[in-house]
C-alpha cells in the first residue's frame, strides 16, 4: 500500500496560538472545550471558540469482484432516520490515532464488523483516499477514506452486523449507477459516503 497523509493539530504552526482552554463537558463520545485563540489574521485579540473533540474515524467503500459496492442500512439516532452508508467507525486507539498502521487496522475491522466481508488475500487491496473534515467550524474530527477492492464474504461469521451498540439492518451490494442515482435522488445523505464517493471519482478510481 502506498503511504497516505494523516492530520494532527500543529501547535507550532506560525500565527496560531492557543492561549487558554476551558473544559465544558467530558463524555464518552464527545468532549467540549472553550478555547482562546490568537490567529494569523487576528494576532492581537483573543477569539473564544467552542470546540468539540471526537475520535477520528475511517470510512471504507467495499467493492466486490463484479464492480458493485456494499452499503449498510444503519439507524442514526440523532436524526431518527435509517440511512444507506458506506461502512465507517471510530479509531479507538486514541494514543495512536494518526498512526497509519492503526488507521489501516481500523478500516479492516469496520469492513468486517459491518458487512461480514474482508479483502481477498490474493486479488484484493486497500487503497487510501486521503482524509476530510466533517464539520471543521465545530470540531477537529476527521475521517480517513479508503476503497477496498475485491472484498469477499466471510461465511464463518455468525450473528448480526456491527457492534451491540449499533443497529445495522442489512448490507447490500449496489451498482455504481444505482449509487449515483441514490445520490441524485437525495437517498444517500450521509456526509461520509458523499465525501468518499467524490474523492474516488476525483482520483479516477471509479468511472466519472
Amino acid at each position: 500500500m502506498k503511504s497516505f497523509p494523516t492530520f494532527a493539530i500543529d501547535d507550532c504552526a506560525p500565527g496560531w496560538i492557543r492561549r487558554k482552554t476551558e473544559s465544558l463537558y467530558n463524555g464518552q463520545y464527545i468532549q467540549l472545550e472553550n478555547i482562546h485563540y490568537r490567529t494569523p489574521g487576528r494576532p492581537d485579540e483573543d477569539i473564544i471558540w467552542t470546540v468539540a473533540r471526537r475520535k477520528n474515524a475511517v470510512i471504507v467503500a467495499p467493492q466486490t469482484s463484479d464492480g458493485k459496492f456494499l452499503m449498510v442500512r444503519q439507524e442514526r439516532l440523532p436524526i431518527q432516520r435509517t440511512l444507506w452508508e458506506f461502512p465507517a467507525g471510530q479509531i479507538d486507539d486514541t494514543e495512536n490515532k494518526d498512526s497509519p498502521a492503526v488507521i489501516i487496522e481500523t478500516a479492516h475491522r469496520e469492513l468486517h464488523e459491518e458487512t461480514h466481508h474482508h479483502i481477498d488475500s490474493e486479488s484484493g487491496e486497500l487503497i487510501p483516499c486521503g482524509f476530510y473534515f466533517s464539520s471543521q467550524g465545530f470540531t477537529d474530527e476527521h475521517a480517513y477514506l479508503f476503497l477496498a477492492r475485491n472484498v469477499v464474504k466471510d461465511d464463518t461469521v455468525e450473528g448480526g452486523l456491527g457492534e451491540e451498540s449499533e443497529c445495522i439492518h442489512e448490507a447490500r451490494a449496489f451498482s455504481l449507477e444505482e449509487i449515483r442515482q441514490m445520490i441524485a435522488d437525495n437517498v444517500i445523505i450521509d456526509a461520509n459516503t458523499l465525501a468518499l464517493f467524490a474523492r474516488m471519482t476525483a482520483m479516477r478510481l471509479i468511472d466519472p
